[in-house]
């Protein structure tokens, strides 16, 4: 039965017009108390005959990513609601220890646009438990079970301005991007530096000079300014060409060199960014998110531009075997012998290590030459996201 009503959603979905006429009337004979058509009818009125779950043509779902965002998230669901109601919401609550995965609940059981159909293997929003901790594997999640035009990501701490999201919405569609980025601004003043603290802004700006660098992008041209905003709209074939790797913090940056190894459209816009509502407490640590910032960092190197990053280990590893090396070579041209043998055999090693980093480092590179060029293909493989009416 989970076969065909699959049979009939695929068809139906790239039948010519006539075609999908003639599919109605004959389901229409058949019997109304079959599961497998229930189904059927279910998503055609959703995917075709429901315009409210529509923007301009195109399905729009948000992902809200939630660890103990009971305090918090009302009001962002109730924002979603107010400035874009077209968007099916998803709220993933990442294993909160408080009221999260309640208060979502209470919220599709009270709201009049969602629909739950999971017994015929569709869903119209709703909210999910994700057990691996970290927002990686919230976005992984998220990605990989929901079908949609256009993505948003919007953080649960109602700390984005989600009255943002439609002019972001509209951008991406009338300029064709892949990707538009909220960058955080706040709008009051903030001496205490408690909206957004020292160490982050640091932080933003060392892992954003890092990646610039990486991608060879100057300053004056560079795309993004805001590398960890939690605000961000995507295209399907964004979506669709992106291997999430990661697990946690470091999603954002994934985000982010994905469409900047694609050489994709994207864009980023200021939007407002408030303060946490009382009795809600941030999940940030400044010294523990520098680390896994410079930790990220290396990672980027090793893997983005490999031949580079094991070119300098041979360098080093090199230099430092010549270093051993020279003292035991004078020994030896001046008295034939060689006494100390483990320096020796260091420096011997260590030289061997150099050249095997530089031949990693050649073979790596020609590894990551090809997983962009595969990803590449995937990513064309799909439509510009566009206004469809």
């Amino acid at each position: 039965m989970f076969c065909l009503r699959i049979l009939h959603v695929k068809f139906f979905r790239y039948s010519k017009g006539f075609v999908k006429i003639l599919m109605l009337l004959l389901l229409a004979l058949r019997s109304p108390t079959d599961r497998s058509i229930q189904g059927f009818w279910i998503f055609i009125y959703f995917e075709y005959l429901n315009e409210d779950n529509m923007y301009k043509g195109n399905k729009v779902a948000i992902g809200v990513p939630c660890y103990n965002e009971a305090v918090a998230l009302p009001k962002v669901l109730e924002d979603i609601t107010k400035y874009f109601p077209e968007g099916e919401v998803y709220v993933f609550d990442n294993n909160s220890t408080d009221d999260t995965f309640q208060v979502a609940e209470n919220y599709f059981s009270s709201s009049k646009q969602i629909l739950r159909t999971e017994e015929y293997g569709l869903l119209m929003g709703g909210v999910f438990k994700v057990k691996a901790k970290g927002k990686g594997n919230v976005v992984t999640q998220f990605f990989s079970i929901i079908e949609a035009d256009i993505y948003v990501i919007v953080d649960g701490d109602a700390t984005y301005d989600i009255a943002s999201l439609r002019s972001m919405i509209d951008i991406l569609l009338q300029k064709r991007l892949d990707m538009v980025v909220g960058r955080r601004v706040e709008i009051d003043s903030d001496p205490g530096n408690k909206v957004y603290r020292k160490g982050h802004r640091f932080g933003n700006k060392v892992i954003t000079s890092a990646i610039a660098y990486v991608f060879d992008q100057k300053s004056s041209k560079r795309i993004f300014r805001d590398m960890l905003s939690g605000f961000r709209v995507f295209s399907r074939r964004y979506v669709k060409s992106f291997p999430s790797l990661s697990q946690g913090f470091e999603i954002e940056t994934q985000l982010n060199v994905h469409a900047l190894q694609l050489k994709m459209r994207c864009e980023e816009i200021p939007t407002p960014y408030y303060k946490r509502p009382d009795g809600s407490e941030s999940k940030l640590s400044t010294y523990k998110d520098g680390v896994r910032i410079a930790w990220t960092i290396f990672k980027i190197y090793a893997t983005e531009k490999p031949l580079f990053f094991y070119s300098v280990l041979a360098i080093f590893f090199g230099f430092l075997s010549i270093i051993l090396a020279v003292p035991i070579l004078v020994t030896y041209l001046n008295t034939g012998m060689v006494p100390r043998l483990p320096t020796a055999v260091l420096s011997t090693g260590l030289m061997i290590f150099a050249f095997l980093s530089f031949v990693a480092g050649i073979i790596l590179q020609t590894v990551t030459k090809g997983r962009i060029e595969f990803k590449r293909l995937l990513y064309l493989s799909y439509p510009v996201p566009h206004e469809k009416k």
